[in-house]
């Protein structure tokens, strides 16, 4: 999220990393699945088996747009991940490349570019003229025009989007285990990019030990072809399995000067006043419902930070009932004296179909004022809203999902679900760009506050 973002399983760095960092769990075949618990939302569980294909929405929600992936960028292999926004145009990352789409209609969305530039995940940030993918696999150089035979390079490709019908590629930095998942820290005329990647991964050429809990790199806005890795922080993280580190993914929100990320397995709460050097305030741990710390995000007033798990790695249908409301799910913690504690769950609840991959994933704020609303992606179980302003039952009120996905590939669903001026785009994995629009009392107050641009691993206030 992307943020963010994204799949975690052995797909990603191979069966060597799973063994080595806190991939174990999510390479496995299928998560556990304990005693079932009571769900801890306000909405009663329900089955969700609709035929493959059909679209249920609540009665507030509704789809407005789907834009099917195209060449070359629809290939088996060519997943949709995450999102980012800038004036009248989404940006969508692939494990092709890159697409860019004219929004200024939203309820007709057209193509504007698209670049094919493969590598996992080419999760997708903007900053003025600037385009940044993370690249989270060994290629055989840093130019699109690279193969994943020889694996000698990972790391950020830059490109120049001024011209939105023909984005030009700039430079790249070569980051240690490559990006998983990178963050934005913009400062006076400095652009800072935290880079979240796990490892160290043994006999790897571009992912070596040590490896520490992030990356910084400068980019220099009007030379970016300088950009270069300027700091390693030495961020201490208790209980981290020896030889092993990394985050998942790290939200910040600078004009709060903090950040919250998913590291390594755990929470961590960073005071980023000094982005050149982050400091941890803070650690926490649910070792009984979070297996894979996926990612954060602040409420607008940054008094809360919703948390969520990936269990088993977004390839898993963890929507069923064998497995608990706290497992899969979002946790919401309230930041009180300047601590994190933790209050209560959410898991949306609708039952999915065996077949359906389904877990809490990639997901935004929706500006309300005086509201913590979120709308978020759950891979085929769809799109949630989610109102956690009562911290202890954050509860659904609205969704929007389809019948198992029929093609070839496994993995369907949306990757990520983001709000942006008045509609909700979700990168569909298979399907493509799908706009939606909740006309709800609570929500409604969302439509009045509009934004420049969104990066939704860089906060600010509305």
């Amino acid at each position: 999220m992307t943020r963010g973002t994204g799949v975690i399983f052995a797909k990603v760095r191979g069966a060597a990393l799973c063994a080595a960092v806190l991939l174990v769990s999510a390479c496995a075949a299928s998560p556990e699945q304990p005693a079932a618990a009571p769900p801890t939302q306000a909405s009663e569980t329900r089955s969700s088996s609709l035929p493959p294909g059909q679209v249920m929405t609540s009665d507030n929600v509704k789809l407005v747009a789907n834009v099917p992936r195209s060449a070359p960028l629809n290939g088996l292999d060519d997943w949709n991940t995450d999102l980012a926004f800038q004036g009248d145009y989404a940006f969508v990352g692939n494990f092709g490349g890159f697409s860019i789409y004219d929004i200024s209609d939203p309820t007709a969305p057209k193509t504007v570019s698209q670049v094919a530039c493969p590598a996992q995940q080419n999760d997708v940030s903007v900053h003025g003229d600037l385009l940044i993918l993370s690249v989270d696999e060994p290629r055989s150089g840093e130019g699109c025009d690279s193969t994943d035979q020889e694996r000698a390079w990972e790391g950020l490709r830059i490109f120049d989007i001024s011209d939105k019908k023909s984005p030009k590629y700039v430079s790249s930095v070569a980051t240690d285990c490559g990006s998983h998942t990178h963050t934005m820290v913009p400062k006076d005329d400095k652009l800072y990019v935290y880079v979240s990647s796990p490892g160290p991964e043994p006999d790897s050429k571009t992912c070596p030990a040590p490896h520490k809990l992030l990356q910084i790199v400068e980019v220099p806005v009007s030379d970016p072809k300088s950009a270069r890795v300027i700091a390693s922080p030495d961020i201490p993280i208790q209980g981290a399995q020896p030889g092993a580190a990394g985050c998942h993914d790290i939200t910040a929100f600078p004009e709060k000067n903090l950040a919250a990320g998913a590291c390594f397995g755990d929470g961590v709460l960073l005071d980023i006043a000094d982005p050149e050097q982050p400091k941890l305030l803070q650690q926490i741990s649910d070792r009984e419902n979070f297996q894979i710390w996926h990612s954060a995000t602040f409420n607008n007033d940054a008094t809360k930070v919703l948390f969520t798990d990936e269990l088993g790695g977004g390839s898993a249908p963890t929507c069923d009932s064998n497995t608990p409301a706290t497992k899969g799910a979002d946790a919401v913690y309230d930041l009180v004296d300047g601590q994190l504690q933790k209050r209560g769950y959410f898991k949306i609840p609708r039952e999915q179909q065996e077949e359906e991959n389904c877990v809490a994933h990639n997901g935004s704020l929706l500006p309300v004022p005086g509201k913590d609303i979120m709308v978020q992606a759950w891979y085929q179980g769809g799109v949630s809203f989610v109102d956690f302003t009562d911290s202890d039952n954050p509860k659904e009120i609205g969704y929007f999902e389809r019948g198992p996905f029929e093609g070839d590939g496994g993995i369907a669903g949306s990757w990520s679900a983001y709000y942006y001026n008045g509609y909700v785009y979700s990168s569909d994995i298979q399907l493509g760009l799908d706009v939606l629009e909740i006309t709800d009392p609570l929500t409604d107050p969302a439509k009045q506050v509009k934004m420049d641009d969104f990066n939704v691993q860089t906060q600010k206030s509305y």
